[in-house]
């Protein structure tokens, strides 16, 4: 079954609020890891609401996501980076708000392939997103505990 329209924007502001509670690991994990927040938000989401995806849906999805983060986020996030220090603090923000306006474009990509996915999955969202970077659950409890939020 495809997920068709059962998925809109709204679906980001419940992970606005797990990013608010797992904001230093997520970033740890993006830093370290080069997992993608909002696709690791968005597992945690989908196990709340069970909709598994497969491992063949989570790599296509990582895969377009990371290409177009490559092109457009991840250069723009280097360059605010970069010049944090040559920056009034307004100046600054004025990036991180371009920054945050890009997120939200991601959001929108993802939500776009999402809706084009199957829920053929067998395990845990968030099991086999971290599996792609050879992570695994058991390492981030903190990760899990958001799994068993209601929904």
């Amino acid at each position: 079954m495809t997920y068709l329209n059962q998925f809109d924007a709204s679906l980001w502001q419940t992970c606005d609020e797990y990013y608010q509670q797992l904001q230093p690991l997520a970033l740890q994990l993006q830093d370290e890891h080069h997992l993608n927040v909002n696709l690791l938000l968005l597992a945690i989401w989908l196990d709340n609401h069970h909709y598994p995806l497969s491992i063949e849906s989570w790599q296509r999805l990582d895969v377009e996501i990371d290409t177009w983060e490559q092109k457009m986020l991840q250069p723009y996030r280097k360059l605010r980076r970069l010049s944090k220090a040559n920056l009034a603090a307004d100046e600054y923000q004025q990036m991180l708000d371009v920054e945050l306006m890009l997120e939200r474009k991601a959001q929108a990509l993802i939500l776009h392939k999402l809706k084009q996915l199957a829920d053929d999955g067998s395990q845990s969202n968030l099991e086999t997103y971290l599996s792609l970077f050879e992570l695994s659950v058991d390492t981030q409890p903190q990760l899990l505990a958001m799994t068993h939020q209601a929904a």
